[in-house]
């Protein structure tokens, strides 16, 4: 029996090892926890959520993300597998239970016979294998892939903070998802002009956490803390985090801006404070949030942090497989790579053990086009410009299609249809007839 190492036990590292060891080969997953964690996580289980509890939409045909979400469906992803098996309401978006999320994974894992698990942090690169170890790589793993690969990159990726239920004051709160779009999962915390300017220059004036300076680098503009986001101008939140856009109280008219509440868990006991990552200390978040009037009396259950991310300078170093170039049987999954968010984390991870599982039976590499996220994703870490940054899914890293339809909606289903037509030609070619 053929055997495959990988490290880290993420999103990308189970998406690859349950894939493998599902089709018989022998998966030796190696993951520090639970001896040692890294500082933004604390779960024991494999496939932990940090910075948020969503997977973000799930509109096939409206959304970037939702579309990789179906692509992912149609590869047999472990990660989607979890997700609905753990999804709380979240209006239009696909949110989970955290602790239910990961323990899915987790016996996914455990129970497949050829998946042998050890506890062990990777000091050195393996010779051949998956490396999934994530957007907070260091120590000696870190000083390894400067050593050999010439370096890595890092930004800045922050997490919101969550309440409790109950210490919410609903009587300052109206329930609904933007657009009508959900069954009133979201609740939402308005504020009047006089509260928002309140909050927004209480907000400027908090005290930050002070970042050592190794720790100091970029900020990736999709996890922007919400003092920087505010600082760049008085009314930045209310087009943006706290936008009122699609959203009216009980008596039909829209806030002046709006907090929405996303829950964290199936129980419902605990809410997420959507799109406030922040970097502000645990008091100053308590001081500072506790001025919305819904949240006046607020349990804080966990506090927002900051970490550092650290992603490959890929396009020199990785090919449209996540192989290493000059490396052959070594590849890279996960957001060391570039990719950035949870599903484009786990789309690696699976696609890397496609990827794996192709050479190990001889088999020519096949790549998904860019016409469909999975693809077009790939492309990008692979062959981007010398200004490289993470990468989200997106329809700016599709190819280009369609340019007779104006009608932005039309053009997503257009673009949709034809990226599955694309997984379905890459299905086939992986899979063949007979599997799905």
């Amino acid at each position: 029996m053929q055997t495959v190492k990988i490290v880290g036990a993420g999103l990308a590292g189970s998406e690859a090892a349950y894939y493998l060891g599902s089709r018989g080969v022998h998966v030796v997953l190696a993951d520090m926890k639970p001896k040692k964690f890294t500082p933004a996580h604390e779960n024991p289980a494999f496939g932990e959520l940090v910075c948020s509890n969503s997977l973000k939409s799930d509109d096939t045909f409206g959304n970037a993300c939702g579309l990789l979400k179906e692509e992912m469906r149609r590869l047999g992803s472990l990660t989607m597998r979890a997700a609905e098996k753990s999804r709380v309401p979240a209006g239009g978006a696909l949110a989970v239970d955290r602790e239910a999320f990961a323990a899915y994974i987790t016996d996914a894992l455990r129970s497949c016979p050829n998946i042998e698990i050890v506890c062990e942090e990777a000091e050195e690169l393996p010779e051949a294998g998956i490396v999934a170890t994530g957007p907070l790589t260091a120590g000696k793993l870190y000083e390894a892939i400067e050593r050999e690969l010439g370096g890595g990159l890092h930004f800045y990726d922050a997490s919101a903070p969550i309440v409790s239920a109950e210490s919410i004051d609903l009587e300052h709160t109206f329930t609904g998802d933007r657009y009508g779009k959900g069954t009133g999962d979201y609740i939402n915390c308005p504020m009047t002009k006089e509260e928002y300017d309140r909050f927004v220059s209480e907000l400027l004036a908090a005290e930050k956490v002070t970042l050592h300076e190794f720790e100091k680098g970029e900020i990736f503009e999709g996890c922007m803390p919400l003092e920087v986001m505010a600082s760049r101008g008085a009314d930045t939140l209310r087009y943006g985090t706290f936008k009122p856009v699609g959203l009216a109280d009980g008596e039909g008219k829209r806030p002046y801006a709006v907090l929405q509440l996303r829950k964290e868990n199936c129980a419902g006991s605990a809410y997420n404070l959507v799109g406030c990552q922040t970097n502000l200390r645990f008091g100053e978040q308590k001081r500072v949030f506790s001025l919305i009037p819904a949240l006046k009396n607020a349990e804080f259950l966990r506090y927002g942090v900051m970490h550092r991310n650290t992603y490959l300078q890929s396009p020199k170093l990785l090919n449209a497989d996540f192989s290493v170039k000059g490396r052959p049987g070594l590849y890279f999954a996960g957001q060391i790579t570039g990719v950035e968010g949870y599903v484009e984390s786990a789309m690696s991870g699976l696609l890397a053990g496609i990827h794996v599982w192709n050479r190990l039976n001889g088999r020519e590499v096949s790549l998904p086009q860019d016409t469909c996220m999975c693809g077009a994703l790939s492309a990008y870490i692979a062959g981007a410009g010398t200004d490289f940054q993470p990468m989200n899914a997106n329809y700016g890293v599709l190819r280009a299609g369609f340019p007779e339809v104006r009608d932005k909606k039309k053009k997503k289903q257009l673009l949709g249809e034809r990226a599955l037509a694309e997984i379905e030609r890459f299905r086939l070619t992986v899979f063949g007839e007979k599997e799905s």
